[in-house]
């Protein structure tokens, strides 16, 4: 919680990075991690807070990817209470090798389970 009782802004994003490490593993990953030869990398995100959230609360994280280029693709993320959206954001990650230290072209699992909305 912040000053005001409310949950922190920092946390959703924590909330939003825990479930996308979920999404990779269902889409066939063993996790997220920089010793794989295939991982990912932050390079942006746009956050948008629609409703104030007090503590306790029960919250449901949602994620789809929205774009895929060559070394990028986007993961569109909501966060509902009671099925209303109280924050949203917009990802962009970068297919990367930390071994290497640079992008790589998206792998191929992230391409099959990919669905243009």
């Amino acid at each position: 919680m912040d000053a005001l009782g409310h949950i922190n802004h920092a946390t959703y994003l924590g909330y939003m990075e825990s479930a996308r490490v979920n999404v990779y593993i269902e889409l066939g990953f063993s996790g997220m991690r920089k010793e794989m030869d295939i991982s990912s990398i932050l390079a942006a995100m746009e956050v948008q807070y629609l409703k104030q959230v007090s503590h306790p609360a029960s919250l449901n994280v949602g994620h789809r990817i929205t774009r895929i280029g060559n070394n990028s693709f986007d993961f569109y993320s909501a966060i509902f209470q009671n099925d209303i959206p109280v924050c949203s954001a917009l990802f962009k990650m970068v297919a990367f090798n930390y071994t290497l230290n640079r992008s790589i072209p998206v792998p191929e699992i992230i391409k099959e389970k990919y669905r243009p909305i």
